[in-house]
């Protein structure tokens, strides 16, 4: 196939390691960092910060954020978003050695939208107010879901399972999360969703899903006292349709 034909596929994938808008004890906004997106003709983007420190409200040693996208054959496209942040620490009570958020998918030609899967996104040494939190993820999830009505046939059995799941309007909320094993005391578990005395509320490995799009965000906070406001923490988006039609330029 020539190299023209090809260009009129769209590519996007973004991803970013951290941000943040916090309204307690003062007004903070921590822009999204690492962050980077894919040009709709493909090829490849990189973000890196190195020693970030926000106030008392965030730190970590080091974040990056990988994209890409490309023809693997003449009826193949390939896309990947790959954050990563390293040592990370928000207001002294959540702390992880390394989380990962990855996306990829394939979409091949003829097909109504792309496969997309999460394989090697993980959490190392996840630990809230200094208590161990040991996340296993359902990697299986997206595997089995080549499709977005896949995904919601799938998740339209997480209530009788004890997952939080919600799906309306040609959109779904869900999880990666399988089970959390914790001792953390005080703690109100509901599916993905941690809620923690006098901190707020924490959402793991939440997945944000239309047809042909993924959302994975690794951590998202909602914090209500005495520090207030919300973050997240390794967020990535791929999304694979169809090329539009041709002719309109490009």
């Amino acid at each position: 196939m020539k190299s023209e034909n090809r260009s009129h596929f769209y590519f996007h994938a973004v991803g970013h390691a951290l941000s943040a808008k916090f309204h307690r004890p003062f007004d903070h906004v921590i822009e999204a960092q690492a962050a980077t997106s894919l040009p709709t003709i493909g090829g490849h983007a990189n973000a890196h910060v190195e020693n970030f420190r926000a106030h008392h409200f965030a730190t970590f040693r080091a974040a990056h954020t990988h994209v890409s996208g490309s023809w693997m054959d003449d009826d193949t496209v390939v896309t990947k978003a790959d954050t990563t942040v390293e040592d990370l620490n928000i207001l002294n009570f959540i702390t992880a050695d390394r989380i990962v958020a990855r996306l990829t998918s394939e979409y091949r030609r003829g097909k109504k939208e792309a496969h997309i899967i999460a394989l090697g996104s993980q959490f190392d040494n996840l630990r809230i107010a200094g208590h161990e939190v040991k996340v296993i993820l359902r990697h299986d999830l997206f595997l089995k879901c080549p499709m977005f009505e896949d995904l919601q046939k799938l998740i339209a059995n997480d209530k009788n399972s004890g997952k939080v799941s919600v799906t309306q309007d040609g959109i779904a909320l869900c999880s990666l999360v399988e089970k959390i094993e914790t001792d953390l005391p005080g703690l109100e578990k509901n599916g993905h969703i941690l809620r923690i005395p006098h901190f707020g509320e924490v959402s793991i490995a939440q997945v944000f899903a239309t047809a042909g799009t993924r959302i994975l965000t690794m951590l998202r906070l909602n914090l209500g006292c005495p520090d207030c406001g919300l973050a997240t923490v390794c967020e990535a988006l791929s999304e694979g349709q169809p090329p539009p039609p041709t002719g309109g330029g490009g």
